[in-house]
């Protein structure tokens, strides 16, 4: 087995290589509002109905009450394990190995999808203004292997790309969202914004609801950035709260601007394959064009501020013991987690060829398109991230009675939470209920043995190395030094 001799010390990123501005672009880049909102809107309205944007304001304040619990974690715990290392100071070493396995491996299924529609979307635009078809797997091969040449030249290059590319997305966003609503302005209304134009009454917000939430995935993201964020404790909760406002702004006006487009039909916008660029084709061509780039610098902007903070989770796991340790070594010059990029990165890419596989073996279809993918290995991976999310609002209270009971609140670290919780089993019910069509209906049971699998391995693990439960959480982001060496040999 091989063995680390280096000490936690000095496999450390690189600290205050970014500000408040850099992990909040970081996050809404994560977000990728161009790519979730072209590829998810359509659902949503044909589910909630034209008043579909209310929706989204509850999907907002919903990721917002998951914001106090990671803003509160965070104020206490900056670590680059984020997830994972509340749960494991919370409830132990055990669910912290589990919750490694579990977070990882949704976001790598998860990341898959967008990493095939970087290359799906850029394949559709050039049919469509150069009327060449190229394979979209070839062109994510390229798109992929160049954004990780950027992420491994530092964090703080790679973050201001992926924010230059945020920063023109919502640009063509919001003058198109203007131009469509002047275009329509002889017949506007706030019809949307009514409960009453919910499909079923407000009971149809829930069946919209996991859509909604979908559209946020990625808010969480300036936590596993914590370590190389200047004043973490501060600036990664402002970040959080910040990002999730801007967002929610942001999607309202989008999606107002779309429903308004259509003349409030939801009929006519669900069958559309990507409802904004049409409402942008119809109001004045040319917007239809940069709402195309928007869309392919959002797919390769939430590429890469995806990868560079979920890939140190990975890297804080190996760093730890919790997982093979070769994930957490850093580039000596750089700083950045390579080894544990590149992992993330590949297996990520194989999975569209063994999905592509399964549709064939199972008889669905000869050909995976890049959105039938980005929909299917999407859904597939939220699920795993949702139950982190759901746990992690259940660490909150008992951390902060157990470990800092003087700073206790009964509203920040009690009910807030407590509510969280309960908002994220909605979604789970309805990501997880009988009755859906495959391969959705195989995703609670694939879910389930993932983190059944996962605590096996925790508890195989925890039985033979005692010394993870010390190694959890030990390196914070501001502290003077490690609090513990990394173990050496490998993990089980």
């Amino acid at each position: 087995m091989a063995t680390g001799s280096a000490s936690a010390e000095t496999q450390r990123l690189r600290r205050g290589a970014l500000g408040l501005v850099d992990i909040a672009a970081a996050t809404m880049a994560n977000i990728g509002p161009a790519m979730s909102f072209f590829f998810g809107f359509a659902f949503l309205a044909a589910t909630a109905g034209v008043a579909s944007p209310l929706t989204i304001l509850v999907a907002g304040i919903a990721i917002a009450l998951l914001g106090n619990t990671l803003a509160q974690f965070c104020r206490a715990l900056p670590s680059t394990g984020g997830f994972i290392t509340y749960i494991g100071k919370s409830f132990g070493p055990t669910s912290a190995v589990t919750t490694a396995l579990v977070a990882v491996i949704g976001y790598i299924i998860a990341m898959s999808s967008i990493i095939a529609i970087s290359g799906g979307f850029l394949s559709i635009a050039i049919q469509r203004y150069a009327h060449i078809t190229v394979p979209w797997g070839v062109l994510t091969v390229v798109l992929t292997g160049l954004a990780v040449v950027v992420m491994i030249r530092g964090v703080a290059i790679s973050t201001k790309v992926a924010g230059a590319f945020f920063a023109f997305e919502m640009l063509v966003l919001v003058v198109v969202s203007v131009a469509v609503i002047i275009h329509h302005a002889g017949h506007l209304s706030l019809t949307p914004f009514e409960p009453s134009h919910i499909s079923n009454g407000l009971a149809g917000l829930a069946p919209g609801f996991p859509l909604a939430i979908y559209l946020f995935i990625g808010w969480e993201n300036s936590a596993a950035l914590a370590e190389e964020t200047d004043d973490p404790r501060r600036n990664v909760p402002r970040a959080i709260f910040l990002s999730i406002a801007i967002m929610v702004v942001s999607y309202l006006l989008f999606a107002y601007a779309t429903v308004t487009g259509f003349g409030y039909d939801v009929g006519k916008l669900s069958q559309a394959d990507v409802p904004f660029i049409s409402v942008a084709d119809g109001t004045l061509g040319v917007l239809a064009f940069f709402a195309y780039l928007a869309g392919l610098t959002s797919t390769l902007g939430a590429l890469i501020a995806g990868v560079n903070s979920q890939a140190r989770l990975l890297f804080n796991s190996g760093r730890e013991g919790l997982l093979l340790r070769w994930m957490g070594r850093v580039d000596p010059v750089r700083r950045t987690p390579v080894n544990a990029t590149i992992t993330f990165v590949v297996v990520s890419m194989l999975i569209p060829g063994g999905w592509a596989l399964g549709h064939v073996i199972g008889g669905t279809t000869g050909h995976l398109s890049a959105i039938t993918f980005f929909a299917e290995s999407g859904t597939m991976g939220t699920i795993p991230v949702l139950v982190v999310y759901l746990f992690t609002n259940l660490a909150l209270p008992v951390y902060y009675r157990r470990h800092r009971p003087e700073e206790f609140s009964v509203v920040r670290h009690g009910v807030l939470p407590a509510v969280g919780a309960i908002v994220i089993i909605v979604p789970l019910y309805y990501l997880a209920k009988s009755g859906q069509a495959a391969p959705y209906s195989w995703y609670p049971w694939a879910s389930l043995a993932l983190v059944a699998v996962s605590a096996i391995y925790a508890m195989v693990l925890v039985r033979r190395d005692p010394g993870v439960a010390d190694r959890i959480g030990s390196i914070l982001a501001d502290d003077a030094e490690p609090a513990t060496p990394v173990a050496q040999g490998d993990p089980i």
